[in-house]
């Protein structure tokens, strides 16, 4: 019985390119974010701004 080996799991250290690619990964998808959420906070101003310009809408307030 004491000849018996119990298999257990080797202990690896970090894989450097694997948190690269982690990393890279996650940093592209939360910039993606950001720009999409950008453009359509600039979407949005342009519109406004448009709208401004065309006389739609006014931006004080007028007593009745």
């Amino acid at each position: 019985m004491a000849g018996h080996k119990i298999a257990h799991a080797t202990l690896k250290g970090p894989s450097v390119v694997k948190e690269l690619v982690i990393g890279l990964t996650l940093g592209l998808a939360a910039g993606g974010l950001w720009k999409m959420h950008h453009w359509n906070e600039q979407r949005k101003t342009r519109v406004f701004y448009d709208l401004l310009e065309r006389g739609e809408i006014g931006v004080v307030v007028t007593e009745e």
